[in-house]
């Protein structure tokens, strides 16, 4: 058993952080907006472990969903699943030991965010077999990705005000601007096996859709930046954050491989510098 660690490793993805930084960002912004900047630091270890158990749960439940399609992809052929290493039905029970480990981790919360968690599980565990369904299923994804937003109102508030959907809808455009780009990696292959993706719907406007969707996330925490009157502490972290969208351009302009999935992963940064602007608003800026 002990010596299987390795490939369980690999089939939840904790080599590869991206995913769960990917979620945690605009966790942690909501739990911020919502605390004005004093969550309890108990609070936000739960949302940060579960973030990384949530994703890894998803990772396995992603591979059992594709372990049929990932064979037929240069960069996901070797994983473990699909390269028969793992079986799926170890898989699955990956899957469910870390949904509910995840599930247990958010007892201390109140009664609201518990019932949300069912709703994000759920998303979690269907996202994958939306790209045998949607166009763009990465619109899909940025709800399962950004579902600690309202779970972290209600943590903190014990309601989800209007500004938390809002958040989720920005959230959403974002997961699409950097999932495109993941999905521009793999376009090739994914039109060959029948794959529905954003980067294949776009077609020769992914480009500009990637762009328009930075531009509508970050258009989003301008306007409530504006609407809250936050301070310049904010907008440099802002800026960032369009600095990032401006470096992505140039890395994918080209729809160079390589490059597209150098911008992907750069989205840490641009999720990072955001919330360090927004954290430090809270921290200095009032």
């Amino acid at each position: 058993m002990i010596d299987r660690l390795p490939l369980y490793f690999r089939l939840v993805r904790l080599d590869k952080p991206i995913g769960s930084l990917l979620l945690l960002w605009p966790t942690l912004n909501a739990l911020w907006i919502a605390a004005a900047g004093r969550p309890d630091w108990r609070t936000v270890l739960i949302f940060a472990v579960g973030t990384v158990l949530m994703r890894s749960a998803g990772c396995a439940m992603n591979d059992y969903a594709d372990r049929d399609f990932d064979r037929h992809v240069k960069r996901t052929q070797d994983r473990p699943l699909t390269s028969g290493r793992i079986r799926a039905r170890e898989a699955l029970l990956v899957a469910a030991v870390l949904a509910l480990a995840a599930f247990l981790l958010i007892q201390p919360l109140n009664g609201l965010t518990k019932r949300l968690s069912v709703v994000a599980l759920f998303v979690a565990a269907t996202y994958p077999f939306m790209k045998r369904f949607f166009a763009i299923p990465q619109a899909y994804l940025g709800i399962a990705f950004g579902f600690g937003i309202p779970m972290s109102f209600a943590a903190v508030t014990g309601t989800v005000p209007p500004l938390a959907w809002a958040l989720l809808l920005a959230n959403v455009f974002w997961a699409v601007a950097y999932d495109t780009e993941y999905a521009m990696v793999d376009r090739d292959d994914d039109l060959r096996i029948g794959i529905r993706t954003s980067a294949i719907t776009f077609g020769r406007f992914d480009v500009a859709a990637v762009m328009v969707c930075y531009t509508v996330f970050l258009g989003s925490y301008a306007a409530l930046g504006l609407w809250a009157g936050w301070s310049l502490w904010f907008w440099a972290g802002w800026l960032g954050a369009v600095g990032c969208t401006v470096y992505h351009y140039r890395l994918i302009a080209s729809r160079d491989r390589a490059g597209c999935f150098a911008a992907f992963l750069h989205n840490n940064w641009l999720g990072g510098v955001l919330f360090a602007g927004i954290a430090l608003h809270y921290a200095f800026g009032r």
